[in-house]
């Protein structure tokens, strides 16, 4: 298993939709979180597209230099970008990261937003550009001199000169929720990634698309974005569940149900679905719970409940296919510190860090300043894996 983290660069806070609790970022804060995913031993993180979010790429960049192994999974952007341009974008990304770029191709859910960038296509021309562009990033980034004529792109003598570090290219992530989305998926990308849906949902989408890259001769491994709330007791972890959407009211609900409602993503429809603009029955599987979705686009679930709990929620879905899983919580870097403590120990993670036995620097405060605190019975440690 594989664990991810977010950072936030659209906004940061202790509770939704409120300034309250509101907390300013800039290069310093995300510092903070990039290091404490490298510390703590995630993956890496996921930095997301838009224009509400700062441009991932720059500030990836920046982050590589002040971390030693975690990953970045940064957006290209079919349409707006160039393959060529996008190719090597991440040829260099990846050489001066030392082989740390995940890709993920954003092909854009929001008509306004990309009318905004200059891109004027339906949804499923969009996605049929989308095939086009991965044909030709993937032999560009291959380090192949590319000729391609298509409806979209007319590549003549494509090429790269510096070729990235992972071969044959840094992995291509992809999400879509539409059968086109889920074809394109199938035939190009390396990690397939789901919102965070109920694990029956999840089932029906990872038989999809593993038979359609079955058709293609072509295997896919699967990912899972969500939000986690754990706290040491269920009812500690619903009470923060509660709280995080405390200052949403009725109006934020309503105006941002009726900004997503324009778009003509699959995906977000679905995360809509889940509970209908309403506060009435927002768990809508066991742990799963979608109160973030009422005033946030995109990953809009939870996993909610004791460590224990959220765990084996998280093995549910692992049955199913999912090895991979993206995480986020509010605020970020205090979460990201809660989810090593509480969960790491829980769950098979490929990279978690292992903790020698130390003197100079205790787990614990020291008790009446001379006394180490005693560790109690079956306590978990970052070391233990069940």
């Amino acid at each position: 298993m594989q664990l991810l983290w977010f950072i936030p660069t659209h906004g940061e806070g202790r509770y939704l939709g409120t300034t309250i609790g509101a907390r300013a970022v800039n290069f310093d804060y995300w510092r903070q979180i990039a290091q404490a995913i490298d510390h703590l031993g995630f993956t890496g993180a996921l930095l997301p597209t838009g224009r509400s979010c700062e441009d991932a790429w720059i500030l990836a960049s920046t982050l590589a230099t002040h971390t030693k192994k975690m990953r970045f999974l940064v957006a290209i952007r079919p349409g707006l970008m160039s393959p060529g341009v996008a190719a090597r974008m991440a040829a260099t990304f990846d050489r001066i990261s030392g082989g740390r770029l995940l890709i993920n191709v954003v092909t854009g859910g929001d008509p306004v937003e990309l009318a905004g960038d200059g891109l004027h296509l339906s949804h499923d021309d969009r996605y049929k550009l989308t095939d086009e562009f991965l044909t030709v990033w993937r032999q560009i980034a291959a380090n192949e001199v590319t000729n391609f004529q298509g409806d979209y792109l007319n590549i003549q003598e494509g090429k790269i000169l510096f070729p990235p570090v992972q071969k044959p290219y840094p992995p291509l992530w992809f999400g879509g929720s539409s059968p086109i989305a889920q074809e394109i998926a199938a035939k190009h990308v390396d990690v397939y990634l789901t919102w965070g849906e109920t694990p029956a949902q999840v089932a029906q989408k990872i038989a999809s698309v593993r038979r359609l890259a079955e058709a293609q001769g072509r295997t896919i491994r699967f990912g899972i974005r969500l939000h986690v709330i754990v706290r040491e007791t269920e009812s500690q972890a619903w009470d923060a569940a509660n709280n995080l959407i405390r200052y949403v009211d009725e109006d934020a609900i309503a105006k941002t149900q009726e900004a997503y409602a324009r778009m003509d993503s699959e995906g977000q429809r679905r995360m809509q679905e889940l509970h209908k603009g309403s506060r009435d029955a927002l768990e809508i599987s066991p742990n799963l719970w979608a109160g973030i979705g009422l005033v946030r686009g995109g990953a809009g679930t939870a996993l909610v409940g004791d460590p224990d709990t959220v765990a084996q929620r998280m093995l549910e879905y692992t049955d199913l296919g999912i090895d991979t899983f993206i995480f986020s919580g509010y605020p970020h870097l205090e979460e990201a510190y809660r989810v090593a403590e509480l969960l790491f120990p829980r769950l098979p993670l490929e990279n978690l860090p292992a903790i020698e036995p130390q003197f100079t620097s205790p787990f614990g405060e020291i008790v009446a300043n001379q006394e180490f605190p005693k560790p109690q019975i079956n306590q978990p440690t970052a070391a233990t894996v069940d």
